[in-house]
C-alpha cells in the first residue's frame, strides 16, 4: 500500500504538473510556426503535442492532422514536402512537385516566409513568458526592497571592498539600480569578474571595486546552485520590503524586462562555463525541470506560473541555438543561403541535420547526467 502511494505522490506531484506544464509550452511554440506557416501559404500535415506513436487526434477541414502523441517530451509541425518532424526536406518528393505544389512546401516558400514561419516558434514562447509575467504583475504586484545594506558577511568581497552597514547601493558599473534584486541579479551572473559597486553613504557617492565570489548556495528544497555573491543582507527594516503595483501597461513593460533578463542571465551564464568562471552542473534536462515543477507546485498556481514563463524563455532560447534541427539551425541555413544566393546541396544538408541531430542527442545525454548520476556524485 506505501508503494502505491508512492507512486501516486510521484504521478500527483512531479509527472502531472510536468507534463501540463511542458505540454502547453510546446503547444504555444509549434502554433506560432503554424499560425505563421499557414499565413504564408504553406500546407501543414500535422502538428503534434509529443512524439512518438499518436494517442489521439482528428484531421480538420484543411487536411492537418491534429494529435496528442506518446511521448510528452516535445512535440512538431510538419509542413507539405517536409521528410521528417525536424523539417528536413524531402528532395525526392520536391522533385516530382509541380510548381504550384513546391510553393505549398515550407522548402518552396520564399526565404523571408521560411525565415518567418521557423522563428515565430521561438518568438511565440517569448511572448507567451511575457504575457505570465504581465498577468502576475498587473494581479499580484511584485515584492521589492530598497537596495540598503543590512549586513555585511565577514571575509566577503563587500567586506574586503569596504561596504558597511547603512550604506545604498545606487549603481553597478556605472548603470543605476533602485531595488535589491536588481542587485542580486546584476552580481549573481558575474562570478569572478571585477565590478564597480557605488554606495551612497552620508550624502556622497563612492565607487568601490570589488569581486564577487562563486558560491555554491542552496535552496529551501535541497536543489544546490552557483552563483556569484558579493556577501551584503537587507532585512526589512532597512529594505523597507513592499508590494509593488503596476497598472496593465506596466505590467506588460515589466513583463519585457523580466523576460530580457532571464535571457541576459541565460547568455552570461554560458558564457561563464566557457570561461571557467561557472560549471556546467547547471545546465538540466527533462528530469530536473519535472522536479522542479514538482516543487513549484508545492508552493501554489502563482509560483507554477512563474516556472512556466521562465521555462517558456528556456524553450524559446534552446531553440534558437544554431544547431541544425533546431529552428536556429534553420534559420542559419537559410542566413547562408541569402548570402551565397541558393541553398545549401540535398546531400550537404542531410549530413548537416545529421551532425545537429547527434550534437542534441550529446546535451541531452550530458543534461541527464547532470539531473541523475551526476548529482549522486557531485
Amino acid at each position: 500500500m506505501d508503494g502505491v502511494m508512492a507512486v501516486f505522490g510521484v504521478l500527483t506531484g512531479y509527472i502531472i504538473p510536468f507534463i501540463l506544464v511542458l505540454s502547453v509550452l510546446v503547444f504555444v511554440h509549434e502554433m506560432g510556426h503554424y499560425l505563421v506557416g499557414r499565413w504564408s501559404g504553406i500546407r501543414v500535415l500535422a502538428f503534434s503535442v509529443g512524439f512518438g506513436p499518436e494517442l489521439i487526434g482528428y484531421t480538420d477541414g484543411h487536411g492537418t492532422r491534429w494529435k496528442i502523441s506518446a511521448i510528452p517530451l516535445g512535440g512538431y509541425v510538419k509542413f507539405y514536402g517536409d521528410e521528417d518532424a525536424a523539417s528536413m526536406p524531402g528532395a525526392d518528393a520536391l522533385a516530382g512537385m509541380s510548381e504550384a505544389e513546391r510553393g505549398q512546401t515550407l522548402a518552396g516558400a520564399k526565404l523571408w516566409k521560411r525565415a518567418a514561419t521557423v522563428a515565430a516558434g521561438p518568438i511565440a514562447n517569448f511572448i507567451l513568458a511575457i504575457a505570465i509575467f504581465a498577468v502576475l504583475f498587473s494581479v499580484y504586484g511584485k515584492i521589492v526592497a530598497d537596495p540598503v545594506v543590512a549586513e555585511v558577511r565577514p571575509d566577503s568581497a563587500a567586506q574586503v571592498a569596504g561596504v558597511t552597514v547603512g550604506d545604498r547601493l545606487v549603481a553597478l558599473d556605472g548603470h543605476e539600480v533602485s531595488t535589491f534584486d536588481e542587485v542580486r541579479r546584476y552580481v549573481s551572473i558575474r562570478p569572478l569578474v571585477p565590478i564597480i559597486v557605488t554606495v551612497e553613504r552620508e550624502g556622497s557617492r563612492l565607487d568601490l571595486p570589488m569581486v564577487p565570489k562563486r558560491e555554491e548556495i542552496t535552496d529551501q528544497f535541497g536543489n544546490k546552485v552557483e552563483l556569484g555573491l558579493i556577501g551584503i543582507v537587507t532585512n526589512e527594516q532597512r529594505g523597507n520590503f513592499r508590494v509593488q503595483q503596476f497598472s496593465p501597461g506596466a505590467a506588460v513593460i515589466e513583463g519585457f524586462k523580466e523576460t530580457g533578463n532571464i535571457i541576459t542571465g541565460t547568455g552570461r551564464y554560458i558564457a561563464n562555463i566557457f570561461a571557467g568562471r561557472m560549471r556546467a552542473d547547471q545546465i538540466g534536462g527533462p528530469i530536473r525541470i519535472a522536479e522542479t515543477t514538482g516543487q513549484m507546485a508545492t508552493l501554489g498556481f502563482v509560483a507554477v506560473l512563474n516556472f512556466a514563463a521562465v521555462i517558456s524563455v528556456s524553450l524559446g532560447l534552446m531553440n534558437l541555438l544554431p544547431v541544425p534541427v533546431l529552428d536556429g539551425g534553420h534559420l542559419l541555413l537559410y542566413a547562408l543561403e541569402a548570402l551565397r544566393g541558393r541553398p545549401l546541396n540535398a546531400r550537404v544538408q542531410e549530413i548537416v541535420f545529421r551532425l545537429g541531430f547527434a550534437l542534441i542527442l550529446t546535451l541531452m545525454v550530458f543534461a541527464t547526467w547532470n539531473d541523475t548520476i551526476g548529482r549522486w556524485i557531485g
